[in-house]
């Protein structure tokens, strides 16, 4: 093929890629930051024949149209109670209002989270739902999957929902024993034939299991462990890894079986249902008659009209007073989030972050620098772990604890469906502050240095390739 032939080709690839991404971005309403929309258009330029099917497969990020939030919580009135505002801004993103809880229980290590998970499945005594990222082929996942068997057998319904990438990094657990035994087995856009076209990339980051919603004795197990051995009690050659789970009872888990059961008829095929602030606000108990602590839910993905957890963040950086303290084990921040944070750092606000030194993602490693230089000349603490750290939480004066599946990066932030509860108890905002006063006594500060110009390249090429990071 001459020159001339293939340079007109491809300008036709470029132009055709260009109208799709422009056409469906229109179409979808698709909101992307300023840099990922450049990455795409940039691989559109240069490299249309790949880019424009892995758009194709990969480009959503949004399921629903903008401002599609609860309009009840958007009709909220401004709350002066300067404690108030992290639920105020959470219903204003069309999360449900604070629910209450009792028995929260913050798990001190894997062997203690792990335990408490089969306590709550086994004392189950009328339904079961588990999401999670991942379900090891090894003894944790093995344990697990025994006990969801044995309380199907007995009679109970058994549902697991299992994102499907995560079901081929567990090691594709098999799954035919639980189907055999009456256990409801979803998997999540399975990748390799998933029906919903251009959402391949859209995974469920989600961790949570509910035993008995709408009962009594309902209860809620959440956090950022994934079902495998390395996030409980490790393996003989790999140490665990650090990470924060809890527990709790009450009606706060049913706000987590309402999320759980819009997944699951997503996961099924059928039609997506509308954010449930309002439904959901209909079915709590009313927090000032209880006297009981209380919390919210928060989903964040392509299922929520905002980037809610985001947008919390970003909030929480702007109202806090004292002190903001995050966790994460990989941090690669858009530009709001960490203006917002320097800002807060410059303002007086001691901003403290915990991340481990080496993560199980190399990318996500060199791609952290330049967060975390910006971060530290702005006066933030930033702390390295000498272990693999895989907690995902963040505290913010003595009015909010937020704690769940979101890291601090991009994927989580803006891409995945992820879940975090938000605390508002100041008791139990403390316990979370204790857990990581623990797990700081043995990090080191981070030394911000000024990178070479290779150094400088090379992350700069990480965040341009990976600008889904």
């Amino acid at each position: 093929m001459a020159l001339s032939q293939w340079l007109t080709l491809h300008g036709l690839f470029s132009i055709a890629g260009l109208l799709v991404y422009v056409v469906v971005s229109h179409v979808r309403q698709q909101r992307r930051h300023p840099s990922v929309a450049i990455g795409w258009v940039l691989f559109m330029l240069l490299l249309p024949y790949a880019a424009l099917p892995l758009y194709l497969l990969f480009g959503t990020r949004k399921l629903i149209r903008a401002g599609r939030s609860s309009l009840v919580a958007r009709a909220a009135r401004p709350i002066d109670d300067e404690a108030a505002w992290p639920a105020q801004v959470a219903a204003a993103l069309g999360q449900p209002r604070p629910a209450t809880y009792r028995a929260l229980c913050v798990h001190a290590d894997g062997s203690e989270s792990l335990r408490a998970l089969l306590e709550m499945i086994d004392g189950a005594r009328h339904t079961l739902d588990l999401c999670t990222f991942i379900l090891g082929r090894d003894a944790a996942g093995a344990a697990v999957s025994a006990h969801l068997v044995a309380q199907a057998r007995a009679g109970l319904r058994v549902r697991l929902l299992l994102d499907g990438v995560g079901r081929m990094l567990g090691g594709r657990p098999d799954l035919s024993a639980l189907r055999h035994a009456g256990v409801q087995v979803e998997l999540f856009v399975p990748p390799l034939h998933s029906p919903l076209k251009g959402r391949t990339n859209l995974r469920n980051h989600r961790k949570l299991v509910v035993a008995d919603a709408g009962h009594a004795a309902e209860r809620l197990w959440c956090g950022g462990r994934n079902l495998s051995a390395e996030y409980f009690e490790g393996q003989p050659s790999h140490s665990a890894w650090h990470d924060l789970s809890f527990d709790l009872q009450g009606p706060l888990a049913r706000q987590a079986a309402d999320l759980f059961q819009r997944d699951w008829v997503f996961a099924m095929g059928a039609e997506l249902p509308t954010t449930g602030a309002a439904e959901a606000d209909a079915k709590a108990v009313p927090v000032a008659a209880s006297g009981e602590p209380a919390g919210q839910v928060i989903a964040s993905g392509p299922d929520q009209a905002d980037d809610t957890v985001q947008a919390l963040l970003v909030s929480a950086a702007y109202r806090a007073r004292t002190r903001i303290r995050l966790v994460s084990p990989y941090v690669v921040l858009d530009d709001a989030l960490l203006m917002a944070l320097t800002l807060a750092a410059r303002r007086g606000v001691e901003v403290e972050l915990l991340l481990p030194e080496r993560s199980n993602h190399r990318l996500a490693d060199i791609a952290r620098h330049r967060s975390l230089r910006a971060l530290a000349g702005a006066g933030v603490r930033v702390w390295l772990a000498p272990h693999m750290l895989h907690a995902k939480a963040a505290i913010v004066d003595e009015v909010l604890a937020l704690v769940g599946s979101a890291n601090l990066d991009n994927r989580s932030l803006f891409i995945n469906y992820e879940l975090m509860v938000a605390f508002h108890d100041a008791g139990d905002i403390a316990r979370y502050s204790a857990w990581l006063d623990l797990e700081l006594s043995t990090a080191r500060p981070y030394v911000a240095r000024s990178p070479g110009l290779w150094r400088d390249l090379g992350e700069g090429l990480v965040l341009w390739i990976g600008f889904q990071l």
